[in-house]
């Protein structure tokens, strides 16, 4: 991945705009933290953890697609997650070129994004969504958007440290 376009969310927006531009800004971190590593650097590890840089990105692909297909809309799993075990990309990362990794990833992006808008045709961050955890209680959709938020933002502090230990790129946001 050559460039990152980073986006910022809005100074002053709405809750859909601030909630999904946070998520986008969280997003675009990630992609910078992974951003311009050959295969060697995304598999680098950090002291005794086997967390990767690619195993992030691959992670967050399987997110992505966990939380706003399958989560959102009660939709089977994709491939390649409909066949493989819970787990099973942090291994296999290895064996994916950047490339794949970063497309894996983008194209889940995109088909979030796509399953959020689908959403937002139907009702507001409050709508409820399939993801229960009884008949009487189903989260919403900003549940959703905030719980993603945080995934990413747990994993964004892990990139951070790894991609410092790889080649010292520390910050908060691309120069």
């Amino acid at each position: 991945m050559d460039s990152i376009t980073f986006r910022e969310p809005p100074v002053a927006g709405d809750e859909i705009e601030l909630l999904l531009g946070i998520l986008d800004r969280t997003r675009s971190v990630l992609a910078w933290k992974c951003g311009g590593l050959d295969a060697a650097g995304l598999r680098a590890t950090l002291g005794p953890s086997a967390v990767t840089l690619g195993g992030l990105l691959k992670h967050m692909a399987r997110v992505e697609d966990d939380v706003f297909a399958v989560r959102l809309f009660g939709r089977d799993p994709a491939p390649p997650w409909d066949a493989v075990e819970w787990a099973w990309e942090w291994g296999s990362a290895a064996d994916d070129t950047p490339e794949e990794l970063f497309g894996l990833w983008q194209e889940a992006v995109e088909r979030s994004r796509a399953c959020v808008a689908e959403a937002l045709t139907r009702g507001d961050m409050g709508q409820p969504v399939h993801l229960t955890n009884s008949p009487d209680e189903h989260a919403n959709l900003r549940r959703l958007v905030v719980d993603m938020i945080d995934e990413y933002a747990r994993h964004n502090g892990q990139a951070d440290l790894i991609r410092e230990s790889v080649d010292g790129l520390v910050g908060e946001d691309p120069p």
